[in-house]
Parts: C-alpha cells; sequence; structure tokens
C-alpha cells in the first residue's frame, strides 16, 4: 500500500491537466509520500490521452469510451487507488509547495479526521471559497440563482464559514472537490461517490455520509492548491445548470425528504420561466438581442428538462 494515491478525472482540458500534473510532480520530487497518480480520462476528444502517455508515463491512465461523469469516473479511479489516503483533485488546479503533506498531516491529527480540504486561491490568488456548512432548504432557494445577490447576508455568510480567517485551520461540515483529501478507512466505509449525482454537490452529499458515520471533516488554511475555474463544465453551460440543480434536488430530496424537494423543484422551474420572460422581453425591445436569445434558449432547455431527480 502507497501513503497517497491522486485522482484526476479529465475531460477536454489537455493544458491544464498538464499544468496540473507538472505542480504534482514538482511537490512529489521533494517530498517523502509514496505517492501514485491515477488520471481518469472520461473520452475526451482533444490530445489528453496522449499528452498523459507521452510526457507523465509513471501515471496510472484509466482512458474511458464515454463521457461517464465526474462521479463514476472518480469511482472508478477509487476503485484502483491502494494509498492509504486519498486525494481527488479537479484538472484545472496547481498544488503548491508543501500542500500534499501539509493535508495528510491534518489527517493525522485525530483517529476520526477523515476529509480534509485546502485553501484554495483563485488564478489570481484571491481566496476561493471551498469550505461549508451544511445547506438548508432556503441556502437551497438563494445559493447560485439569480436571487443570490437578495439573499439575508448572515444566510450566504454562515454557509461560507465566512466567520473563520482563511489561514486558519478547523472543523468544517464539507468542503468542496476541487481538493479533497480523504483516508481510506472512510471510503471504505461509506462506499464511493454517488454515481446518481453525475455533476455537482457529490461531495457534499460523500461528506455528509461521512459525518453521518462519526468522521470529521477539516478545512486546512496553510495547505494551499490553486484552482483556475470550471473549464470542463464551462463547455455546456445549459447542461451544467441542469445538472446543478438536479444535484441540488437529489440531495434536497435525500437529507430534508420527499416534500421538501418537490417544493424547492417548483420554485426552481418557476424561477427559470421568470427568467425566461424577462430575457425574451427584452430581447424583443431590442437590447442585447443575440445574449437574450442565446439565455432564452438556455433557461428553455432547463425548462424542458423538468429538473426530473432520479
Amino acid at each position: 500500500m502507497v501513503d497517497l494515491s491522486i485522482i484526476i478525472v479529465s475531460w477536454n482540458v489537455a493544458d491544464l491537466l498538464a499544468a496540473c500534473l507538472d505542480s504534482v510532480f514538482n511537490n512529489l520530487h521533494r517530498s517523502t509520500l509514496d505517492t501514485e497518480v491515477i488520471v481518469v480520462d472520461s473520452a475526451s476528444s482533444d490530445h489528453s490521452v496522449a499528452m498523459v502517455e507521452n510526457r507523465f508515463p509513471s501515471v496510472q491512465l484509466l482512458a474511458c469510451d464515454e463521457n461517464i461523469g465526474f462521479a463514476r469516473a472518480n469511482n472508478l479511479g477509487l476503485q484502483h487507488a491502494r494509498g492509504r489516503y486519498i486525494l481527488l483533485l479537479n484538472p484545472d488546479t496547481e498544488v503548491t509547495a508543501g500542500a500534499l503533506e501539509r493535508m495528510v498531516q491534518e489527517l493525522e491529527t485525530g483517529p476520526q479526521v477523515g476529509a480534509v480540504g485546502p485553501h484554495t486561491l483563485n488564478s489570481d490568488g484571491t481566496t476561493q471559497s471551498t469550505r461549508r456548512r451544511f445547506p438548508t432548504l432556503l441556502t437551497a432557494c438563494f445559493e447560485s440563482t439569480w436571487l443570490q445577490p437578495w439573499a439575508p447576508g448572515k444566510l450566504l455568510r454562515d454557509y461560507r464559514v465566512e466567520d473563520r480567517d482563511d489561514d486558519d485551520s478547523f472543523d468544517v461540515d464539507w468542503v468542496q472537490g476541487s481538493a479533497l483529501m480523504l483516508r481510506r478507512e472512510v471510503y471504505e466505509e461509506i462506499g464511493g461517490l454517488d454515481p446518481d449525482y453525475v455533476m455537482y454537490s457529490e461531495e457534499l452529499d460523500w461528506c455528509r455520509r461521512a459525518k453521518a458515520a462519526g468522521w470529521r471533516v477539516r478545512y486546512a488554511g496553510d495547505a494551499v492548491i490553486v484552482h483556475h475555474g470550471g473549464r470542463s463544465s464551462e463547455q455546456a453551460q445549459a447542461r451544467s445548470q441542469i445538472h446543478f440543480q438536479q444535484s441540488k434536488l437529489r440531495y434536497v430530496r435525500i437529507w430534508h425528504g420527499e416534500r421538501s424537494a418537490r417544493l424547492l423543484r417548483l420554485f426552481l422551474l418557476l424561477m427559470f420561466l421568470h427568467q425566461l420572460l424577462l430575457e425574451a422581453a427584452k430581447g424583443l425591445l431590442g437590447h442585447k438581442r443575440p445574449l437574450r436569445q442565446q439565455r432564452v434558449r438556455a433557461y428553455w432547455q432547463v425548462l424542458r428538462s423538468g429538473l426530473r431527480v432520479t
């Protein structure tokens, strides 16, 4: 068994993946951790597979014949991982010096520390909010919807744990999946990511299952990575919006009940209908017509999906 398994799921981001792997191996050259790196390529149509094979021959490459989604792809990597600790890492991240060792140290601070997330920076060096408390139903209505600017200030500040300093280390409810390290024992006890979360909220559900099983989740303020943003999801924005809202609804149904999920689904559909009508009206008035048409098409796709949850 190795010390650390790093699993990277990639789709059509060859250049970002190369930079991510360069940062990982630059760290490993200065590390005493016995580490394996696993890349799961979810049927990329760019040169990702060839790039990994040619530039990083030590990487264990699992090339899929179809795009199997983030959760299933990570689960495939988890099945091949041999590490005492396992890091799920996005391909659009770069690991800074000492971050891997620091995250391992945080997991070793107590026997019930099961998962840890790092201090994450945006490309411009500002802090990216990646630590969270569990969302309430009210949080789900405001967070990442057009109503977010009108949310009660304390609601989202509490959700994002803005009452704690970015450089401190402390317990949280969950951390985002751009860089999430966990003990093998957690995976063996609660299983992998729920594959019915095609994209988004899967790490939220995973951390909640871990906490329900008695494990602690930590945020390590002095372990730093850079996250350049969701480039893979940007390639299909309407579909990403559908996945995001469906995942939110799935989480609410599992952890808050069927009735809450139905109410939230109705609220979200009415919100998208309102936005579609508003953008259509602006388009008829001739204000930024191409942009309005693009948004109307995206909102219509969301409405046609019905945001149905499996």
